[in-house]
């Protein structure tokens, strides 16, 4: 398993998995993603902030992470930490825990890059997920609804949003 940065060659692979994702999303739970902007993706490349995990020099998994997120963690987002976001796997590797492997790779990132909290919110209402998340160490700090969605994707519009965080030593 090695993770490396994504480049804009990548950005294909990285749709498709996005397309997956939404195509499970809809199977299992009741909000998906909606659709993100190709170059909110690239501007993401650009910033080294997308990542994805190869195995056996398949992509595998992709994710994002954002330096600050005010608009979803409000006050919180003073804080120094690191979000992420837009996590997506290739079905050939499903139930190879990416999340768990995601999280130590990303506590390690933090800590490296001076953050103290490493955080992420998804669709509230998937009791499912969220144990799944709070499995990976994260804690859940509960349900938010989202007062300023402007420049966030669509799928953010409506509903509200479960968010966990774990707190760095």
């Amino acid at each position: 398993m090695k993770f490396i940065q994504s480049t804009h060659q990548d950005i294909d692979g990285i749709f498709q998995l996005y397309n997956y994702a939404t195509t499970y999303q809809g199977e299992v739970g009741t909000l998906k993603w909606q659709g993100f902007e190709r170059s909110m993706v690239e501007k993401t490349i650009d910033q080294h902030l997308q990542w994805q995990i190869m195995l056996d020099d398949e992509l595998a998994c992709v994710f994002t992470l954002t330096l600050n997120d005010p608009l979803i963690w409000e006050e919180k987002d003073k804080d120094p930490a690191i979000y992420i976001h837009r996590i997506a796997t290739n079905p050939k590797f499903r139930g190879k825990h990416f999340v768990k492997h995601i999280v130590e790779w990303v506590k390690k990132y933090a800590l490296e890059n001076g953050k103290l909290y490493v955080r992420m919110d998804t669709g509230s209402g998937n009791e499912r997920l969220n144990n799944y998340y709070i499995s990976c160490g994260f804690n859940y700090l509960g349900v938010v609804k989202l007062k300023n969605t402007a420049g966030l994707p669509k799928h953010y519009q409506d509903g509200s949003f479960s968010l966990f965080e774990i707190k760095l030593s």
